[in-house]
């Protein structure tokens, strides 16, 4: 298995040196997380730092600061061989950015690298490269597009919803209504760097159907909570969606509703048969927008 990706950068190959440097370590400009599982090493960037990102280990076998990085892949993985990053300066102004990997499968990664594994590596690399442009450039011309089989990978494997309580910091929530019948909560956890901006998830989670069946106009909103919602003669609803930041971020959608009317309470129990699966599918929509690579970047700059 060998596969090579590479990246022409309108930068000098010392200021590409220096991001391939920060491998690992806080601040990693070229690393595409949260996106993807962080690298992450058990010491700074040098030979015999061990580490790996997800359940992909590897130590650094060789390291030329600035120029090469060596990864031998450790033979729990599954893969016999390694991965390499490398700066080839051309002029002055401009050097490639390759990645390297040389690697034989064993075991049941036999049937994973072809069916995914090899996938979701030209996905990483791809988003690694472009983090490179756009800290090189400040933009990136041919952003990396994923293909069908890539999304439905990242669909499968990505950030779970969950029922859960109603957190006690949804305060906008918990006094939105004088009278509730129906309430339900969902969250969802994502990694730091992923935008804690409560208006951007509302916008990322009902983008294309505020003008539609949307959860109403924005009602009130803080540093940390919005809230939606609508009355009508029958019944009155809101939908709070509250950030919360710690050692990660976990976003959390709340819905209560007041049942004014007998036409209201059989209307809402057609509605609430289907309404948790719409919420949870559309915070997981919202999840993986904002952890798409360009999204992380607009929260970085």
């Amino acid at each position: 298995m060998r596969s090579v990706h590479e990246r022409v950068l309108a930068a000098s190959a010392s200021t590409v040196g220096v991001m391939l440097d920060g491998l690992g370590r806080e601040g990693d400009r070229l690393w595409p997380a949260p996106a993807w599982p962080p690298m992450r090493l058990d010491r700074p960037l040098a030979v015999g730092a061990d580490g790996g990102h997800d359940e992909i280990r590897y130590v650094v076998s060789a390291y030329e600061p600035g120029r090469r990085v060596e990864f031998r892949f450790h033979p729990v993985t599954g893969l016999a061989g390694f991965h390499a990053l490398e700066v080839e300066p051309i002029d002055a102004r401009s050097c490639v950015l390759r990645h390297v990997l040389e690697a034989r499968p064993m075991g049941r990664m036999r049937l994973l690298v072809p069916a995914v594994v090899r996938w979701l590596h030209d996905a990483v690399v791809e988003d690694l490269l472009d983090n490179a442009e756009r800290a090189a450039t400040g933009t990136v011309a041919h952003p990396y597009r994923y293909s069908p089989w890539v999304r439905l990978l990242r669909r499968l494997s990505g950030p779970r919803t969950r029922a859960t309580q109603v957190p006690a910091g949804a305060t906008l929530v918990h006094a939105a209504l004088d009278r509730v019948d129906y309430t339900d909560a969902y969250s969802v956890a994502v990694p730091i760097g992923v935008s804690t901006d409560p208006r951007v998830w509302a916008d990322a989670m009902f983008a294309g159907l505020l003008r539609k069946a949307g959860p109403g106009p924005r009602l009130a909103e803080s540093d940390e909570e919005v809230l939606l919602g609508e009355d009508t003669k029958h019944l009155a609803y809101r939908a709070g969606l509250l950030v919360e930041s710690g050692h990660g971020i976990t976003v959390t959608v709340t819905t209560v509703v007041d049942l004014r009317t007998r036409a209201g309470r059989a209307y809402f129990a057609v509605v609430r048969l289907f309404h948790p699966l719409v919420v949870r599918l559309l915070l997981g929509r919202a999840a993986r927008r904002l952890l798409s690579p360009s999204a992380v970047a607009a929260v970085v700059e």
